[in-house]
């Protein structure tokens, strides 16, 4: 009988504590929906609670969730590519109650690639070399996404608000 590793319910419902809020985050930028953002922010817990990883320290234990819950993300915009179904609505309503719905619009309008790069720098607050080494590209690049990621975001936040 194959036994797989488990995390312990303690453990799952610490990691869920302290990382779920900047999850649920990254995935909703990534994935434009808040019922999607849900989902992956679990599967990123049942991967957890599946694999039961051991990390060095706390920042290697965050970055590792960041990239499941990117992965998991990036999976589901390619699964949507495949398969459209497009649901503004969820969009539009979360936009229409936020302080920063223009920017936060802004931002979903942005290529997955850019909006990643941004919002892990901005609001996570993690330095180039760290994205780098979570998304799997080099500090050059990401510092690039982040520039051309930048100038998108303001074009776009020009042209609808100004």
């Amino acid at each position: 009988m194959n036994h797989l590793p488990v995390l312990p319910e303690k453990d799952l419902e610490r990691i869920l504590r302290d990382y779920g809020d900047m999850l649920f985050r990254l995935c909703l930028v990534m994935l434009g929906n808040p019922a999607d953002a849900e989902d992956a922010v679990q599967e990123t817990m049942i991967r957890c609670y599946q694999k039961a990883p051991r990390f060095r320290d706390p920042e290697h234990e965050k970055a590792w969730l960041l990239k499941v819950a990117a992965n998991l993300c990036r999976d589901q915009l390619r699964f949507r590519a495949r398969h459209p179904q497009v649901d503004i609505d969820s969009i539009t309503e979360l936009a229409a109650e936020s302080p920063d719905s223009g920017i936060l619009e802004a931002l979903m309008a942005l290529p997955e690639k850019f909006r990643l790069v941004l919002v892990m720098h901005y609001v996570e607050g993690y330095r180039v070399e760290e994205i780098a080494g979570i998304i799997g590209r080099t500090p050059s690049a990401v510092k690039m996404r982040l520039q051309k990621g930048r100038n998108l975001l303001k074009e776009h936040y020009r042209k609808e608000y100004m």
